[in-house]
């Protein structure tokens, strides 16, 4: 089963993996996060990304918030392209799709990841009962001030 590690600005890596323990209980195991808090010298954060990728022993998805930022540089240091690959614009959606296909290849669980991703951001359209909301309340206007 494929490892999921989050690195990302503090304390976005925590908080998303904490969201997906409130979805998933179950995948506690399979996922991991590492805050890069502002001080840290990236030497340091390397290694311990190092640390924590090899703890798992298995092919591994890594997700950082934002590309060519600290968090996404010191994941690049640890991406091979055969066992971990490297998604950067993580956000809630592609963490959940990704612990959903943790089972999958990691080639699959890649593109999973990047559809859930991209398909949890949308425009919510309006409503028409809140449009006739306000045609009813300029009609009411109008009609007052005849």
């Amino acid at each position: 089963m494929n490892h999921i590690l989050i690195i990302a600005h503090a304390p976005l890596a925590s908080a998303l993996k904490a969201c997906a323990l409130h979805v998933f209980p179950d995948c506690n195991p399979h996922v991991s996060a590492m805050d890069v808090p502002p001080n840290m010298p990236p030497q340091e954060s390397v290694a311990q990304a190092r640390v924590l990728l090899a703890q798992q022993g298995s092919d591994a998805l890594l997700l950082t918030d934002v590309f060519g930022a600290t968090p996404s540089n010191i994941a690049k240091q640890l991406t091979d392209g055969i066992r971990t690959r490297l998604l950067t614009g993580v956000n809630l959606p592609m963490l959940l799709r990704a612990v959903t296909y943790r089972h999958e290849s990691l080639d699959v669980l890649v593109q999973r990841a990047l559809a859930g991703g991209s398909q949890g951001v949308m425009q919510v359209a309006v409503t028409a009962p809140q449009n006739q909301t306000l045609k009813n309340h300029d009609s009411n206007d109008h009609q007052s001030q005849q």
